[in-house]
């Protein structure tokens, strides 16, 4: 029996209500902190100066596919079925492009996320300059990754097909919208509840990590106009010229 599902009355309360909203609220607040006091290091940190090989390839497939990523959850957690349906998408259609695009993003994120954990973790010089904040959102991540991955494979893919829009949905619309229904979830699969609880975790973890650059993109740059940058020219070396030494006159003798 999943322990999880099992958890009614006050755990349950405490899991799929408290829980959430001790999340969010550190998660506003630890902004506010973190801007008001280390406004220097809201950053990503990059250290492409340190090795560029593995970040070339790792960054784009992991950011790109977590733009998707991102954009698959807001569409599958936040709009009801009912709207996809009025827009003339049914079920098993939204169900197969949920599934085939979820499936590609994924793999992209998790192809680039290994990448970048693999180039810390091999590269020394990286390694060295890992902030205490990377050893905690470096598996945090990677661990709220690799359960939303599963959950799709394992019911979705491989399994029967599971429609979290019916439960999962339904409890994070009710958390957002201040009205909770922890018994929307209690019933979906263990590691649809299991993604759940390490976002919430990584949510609350957010504004000490270098996720904050995710705030400050430099959308500005779009319209700013391009810097050209032209090499200095060598300055030639200046040309001297030498004036011959007259030679000394004989002097005649008296």
């Amino acid at each position: 029996m999943n322990p999880i599902a099992a958890a009614t009355g006050g755990a349950g309360l405490l899991l799929w209500v408290a829980f959430p909203y001790i999340c969010l609220a550190v998660f506003a607040v630890g902004h506010v902190w973190r801007y008001r006091q280390d406004q220097f290091g809201w950053t990503s940190r990059t250290t492409q100066l340190l090795e560029h090989r593995w970040l070339r390839w790792g960054s784009p497939l992991f950011h790109l596919g977590a733009f998707a990523v991102i954009a698959g959850h807001v569409i599958g957690l936040a709009v009801p079925a009912s709207w996809t349906e009025a827009a003339g998408i049914g079920e098993h259609a939204y169900h197969t492009t949920a599934v085939a695009l979820g499936s590609v993003a994924g793999v992209a994120m998790v192809t680039g996320l290994g990448m970048l954990c693999a180039r810390r973790l091999l590269t020394r010089r990286i390694r060295l300059t890992t902030d205490p904040s990377d050893k905690l959102l470096f598996p945090l991540l990677s661990i709220t990754v690799l359960l939303g991955i599963s959950a799709t494979a394992v019911e979705n893919v491989f399994g029967g097909g599971y429609d979290y829009r019916a439960t999962v949905s339904v409890w994070f619309r009710g958390i957002f919208a201040l009205s909770p229904r922890p018994e929307a979830i209690t019933g979906a699969p263990l590691l649809f509840q299991l993604h759940a609880l390490s976002a919430c975790l990584l949510f609350a973890a957010w504004p000490f990590t270098r996720l904050v650059h995710v705030w400050s993109a430099p959308i500005g740059y779009l319209a700013r106009p391009y810097l050209v940058y032209r090499r200095r020219a060598a300055t030639p070396a200046p040309v001297t010229h030498e004036v011959p030494t007259p030679e000394p006159r004989p002097r005649r003798a008296a």
